[in-house]
């Protein structure tokens, strides 16, 4: 599936909720999936810098797609790490690059962060597209 694809996916998901509070125990379910990082790539380099709870990224180019891993230490964290490392992770590189974030407002749940959560997001999605231009520079 491409990035719009996985987005409508969940968009679809998220709509069968009326309401915000139903909308993140959507996420917080998702986040009961969420794997843990080996010790050792929790680090300077993987840590995502802005994020209200401690979270890592790690990262690996293969065949032109970016290979995500993450771990967050909040409920929130882990279940918006499932769902964006599920739309990110696995995908062309230039699809990456090319996606604008403003369409994750169809999830219609951004909206409903507070302000340290929207900042949260942004961090994880400048971290994304850092680790995928760099792929791309790579190849």
């Amino acid at each position: 599936m491409s990035i719009m694809e996985k987005v409508n996916y969940y968009k679809e998901d998220l709509d069968m909720f009326e309401t915000s509070n139903e909308k993140f125990e959507y996420i917080f379910d998702l986040g009961k999936k969420h794997t843990t990082l080996p010790e050792e790539e929790k680090n300077d380099a993987t840590f995502v810098e802005g994020c209200s709870s401690a979270a890592w990224l790690v990262s690996e180019c293969k065949d032109g797609k970016l290979m995500l891993r993450a771990e967050g230490s909040s409920e929130m964290a882990k279940g918006m790490l499932s769902l964006l490392l599920d739309i990110f992770s696995n995908q062309d590189i230039d699809d990456i690059l090319s996606f604008n974030p403003q369409e994750l407002n169809k999830l219609g749940i951004i909206e409903h962060l507070s302000p340290v959560r929207q900042q949260s997001l942004e961090a994880f999605l400048n971290k994304v597209y850092y680790y995928a231009k760099r792929c791309k520079e790579a190849s």
